[in-house]
């Protein structure tokens, strides 16, 4: 495989970033503006009512955000024009068909424009409402693939998922599709649009019986936990992504489709600066609750692998030019016993990811004279322990509890 320079490849393409809001896609964002000023466009795609409030979204929890303070710096008074040329905020959801865009010549423009399209769009509780995290981690990545086949120019459909839709799995790990209606249990084959069905059923009847929003949106959580056990599956979160990987190579047809299995993402190790992070995440859970002396022991299983990346970004930009590939880089006794349950499948996951997809395209680029400094993710020069005491959780301080 021959890879031609990133920067070079990312001139003057559009790209579609699903989940703008969230923490990967801002990450994203902010490496193709830094590295790239003369990328065509970047359409975000964002949860609002109108452009109106779509744009100050964008300003608010993207832009506005620390972690463009290095493109801030450099562009200084005038990163408004710049940012006004190169960026539009597009309100939509993934939930709906036609990514809920509206506007019939956006659309239009949109799909004629768009050379790589970033899917980020998730719900990652793992005991999110059932209806909630099937509308968007599951029919989500399908509305994405059906807007991408009417895309004519497009050269690279990235998926995000997540390398636990193994499930509990023990041993050596395989990247490998899933067939539609696959259970890991081995279980009464599963049908996705009749699960759909069951969600609409329960929420429907919870209604009708005058249940308050509370107590829906509690029975909601625990029929995707439910549902998810039933097939195999720990939580509602891997297993509507797991779904959502089905109905991708289902309908993907032609398209240009890569599959991303990140573990545990964690904070910036060195771009655009140490640290930063947004939000409590995966694993930050038990690290706050312990600093702050709520937490004073945490069962695991003494062999397990805390499994991090951090380079996400850069190995997304790398991996354009992989087709058809899947690459693997999660009151206060009851608070304490629920967050125990949720943690359980990882604390105790004995399974170890091959991630020869991974290793491939981080030789290919090392042949191909890509810049180490700006696009590497090679995890064995980092000193972990160093990392996660004096980056990681300092970060954690800095940007997520402030």
């Amino acid at each position: 495989m021959e890879l031609e320079s990133m920067p070079q490849f990312l001139e003057n393409k559009t790209i579609l970033v699903t989940g703008a809001t969230g923490f990967l896609a801002k990450a994203f964002v902010e490496k193709i503006l830094r590295v790239q000023p003369n990328v065509k466009r970047l359409y975000l795609l964002i949860r609002a009512s109108d452009v109106a409030s779509a744009t100050e979204r964008l300003h608010n929890e993207v832009i506005g955000k620390d972690l463009f303070r290095v493109v801030r710096e450099k562009w200084g008074v005038n990163l408004d024009s710049f940012i006004s040329e190169k960026i539009i905020a597009v309100p939509g959801d993934v939930s709906y068909e036609n990514l809920g865009v509206e506007d019939c010549k956006r659309r239009k423009d949109m799909c004629k424009e768009i050379d790589i399209i970033l899917n980020s769009a998730a719900t990652t509780d793992f005991d999110e409402r059932y209806d909630v995290a099937l509308g968007i981690n599951t029919f989500g990545a399908l509305h994405v693939s059906g807007f991408a086949r009417n895309c004519i120019n497009l050269k690279a459909l990235l998926h995000v998922s997540t390398a636990y839709v193994c499930g509990e799995k023990k041993g050596r790990i395989l990247e490998r599709p899933f067939q539609m209606g696959e259970t890991l249990n081995g279980t009464s084959r599963l049908d996705i649009k009749a699960e759909k069905e069951v969600a609409e059923e329960y929420l429907n009847k919870l209604r009708l019986l005058g249940a308050t929003d509370t107590a829906i949106t509690s029975a909601m959580k625990d029929l995707g936990i439910k549902r998810a056990k039933l097939f195999g599956w720990p939580n509602t979160y891997v297993y509507t992504k797991a779904m959502g990987e089905m109905l991708l190579g289902r309908f993907r047809e032609n398209l240009p489709l890569v599959i991303i299995r990140p573990t545990m993402i964690s904070s910036t190790y060195k771009e655009p600066f140490s640290g930063w992070i947004e939000g409590v995440r995966t694993f930050d859970g038990v690290i706050v609750a312990y600093g702050k002396g709520k937490l004073k022991c945490f069962l695991g299983h003494r062999e397990t692998i805390l499994d991090i990346v951090f380079e996400i970004v850069n190995a997304v930009i790398c991996q354009y030019k992989y087709k058809d590939m899947i690459i693997d880089l999660k009151k206060r006794i009851k608070s304490g016993m629920r967050l125990a349950e949720l943690y359980k499948p990882y604390v105790f996951f004995t399974g170890r990811f091959d991630d020869s997809n991974t290793e491939k395209l981080r030789m290919a680029t090392s042949e191909s004279g890509v810049d180490a400094h700006l696009f590497g993710f090679d995890p064995m020069c980092i000193d972990w322990e160093d990392y996660l005491l004096n980056t990681h959780i300092p970060g954690l301080k800095k940007y997520a509890l402030k």
